[in-house]
């Protein structure tokens, strides 16, 4: 019996997992090895996710270590701040139109993320991997991205050696040796940070074109899923916004985020939870004949509503970028309150992430300690 643990993405929101985490390693007993055997991340979730398998065999300490760099974070840990930075991508976003003209081969991106880098490779031994593995520590730790050039959602995955490569529609399983440049890939927020070249292609964020999020864990063996979102509860619309004007630029990338992180993740869980219903209904023979099979899912859904909290704490970012951010309409008047709820990568709105997603698994308590196989005392 695998556990999986499915951390899907959202730039900043990421640190709403690390809350929820939190919560898990203190269910567990202390010094415990990590209850998930299979570790899936997706955007800002790759960053958890590799944490997580690279420490699997002290998960208190994996996540001590993760809530160290997100409730210490700031903007210019994840990309240049400067004036003169922001002038220059938003500049290369322009030219990004005459691709293979006068811009040809530049990336398109509204920050420079190089910080980012560097701050992965100081926090995450990715080398330990194999380690974790060849100990029986983890069985696989799987990162998702997108290739811009074919179009294909590509799980690279590292894991035992019985794990085998997969296609399905736009869908792949590349076995491969994981490396940071697989987090930075599966993290490049479309439009916000640059596509990362790996092999033959650029990738960018995994969870665009990511159709099943889940199905990456049940491809490496999984029997039960604990999932983790990112999407808040339901906002309210603002008619006067409706209104008023045009949607602004941020409004329209918020959107298009929310589409990509939230939208897939809820329809895979609500297929699977379907075919939890058929399976129970059917007998094992017809299981086995139309390869459906029982899967044990829990999953923490934020009760947080990230667009109103983001905008508390807005006045946290450089001057820079709550110019920027203005002009674009990335504030409760122009509405793009979800954008910046992605890239706010400052530690008090971080803090505030964490602690609900303390809450928030710590209301289901009880449920993950019947689904981690931990009695209370």
């Amino acid at each position: 019996m695998k556990t999986a643990l499915v951390l899907s993405g959202g730039g900043a929101r990421g640190a709403y997992q690390v809350g929820v985490l939190k919560a898990i390693a203190e269910i567990l007993p202390k010094s415990a090895t990590s209850p998930f055997q299979i570790v899936c991340g997706t955007s800002s979730g790759a960053i958890n996710a590799a944490k997580v398998a690279t420490e699997a065999d002290n998960f208190s300490q994996a996540v001590v270590g993760l809530e160290k760099i997100w409730a210490n974070l700031s903007s210019d840990q994840i990309h240049q701040v400067g004036y003169f930075d922001i002038l220059k991508s938003s500049t290369k976003i322009i030219l990004s139109f005459f691709h293979s003209g006068i811009a040809r081969g530049k990336p398109l991106s509204l920050f420079n993320n190089r910080p980012l880098f560097s701050l992965l490779k100081r926090n995450i031994d990715i080398s330990r991997l194999d380690n974790m593995i060849q100990k029986g520590h983890i069985h696989a730790l799987s990162i998702s991205a997108l290739g811009y050039t074919s179009g294909q959602n590509i799980s690279f995955f590292q894991g035992h050696d019985s794990l085998e490569f997969w296609k399905r529609s736009r869908r792949i399983g590349a076995k491969t040796i994981l490396e940071h440049k697989h987090l930075m890939a599966s993290s490049a927020l479309p439009a916000i940070f640059p596509a990362v070249h790996i092999n033959r292609e650029y990738f960018g964020d995994g969870a665009l074109r990511q159709s099943a999020p889940m199905s990456a864990a049940l491809h490496l063996g999984a029997d039960k899923l604990l999932v983790i979102g990112v999407s808040g509860s339901a906002e309210s619309i603002d008619e006067r916004l409706v209104t008023l004007h045009s949607p602004s630029i941020a409004q329209v990338l918020g959107n298009l985020l929310n589409s990509a992180f939230i939208d897939s993740l809820e329809e895979d869980v609500q297929m699977l939870e379907r075919f939890n219903r058929l399976a129970a209904h059917i007998t094992p023979a017809q299981q086995r004949e139309l390869e459906v099979r029982p899967v044990e899912l829990l999953v923490i859904k934020p009760r947080v509503k990230f667009e109103e909290m983001a905008m508390n704490f807005t006045h946290e970012l450089p001057k820079s970028m709550r110019f920027l951010l203005s002009m674009i309409g990335a504030n409760k008047r122009g509405g793009g309150s979800s954008l910046a709820s992605y890239i706010l990568f400052e530690r008090e709105y971080c803090k505030a992430l964490i602690q609900s997603g303390y809450d928030d698994a710590m209301s289901q308590a009880e449920e993950i300690r019947q689904f981690v196989g931990v009695c209370q005392i």
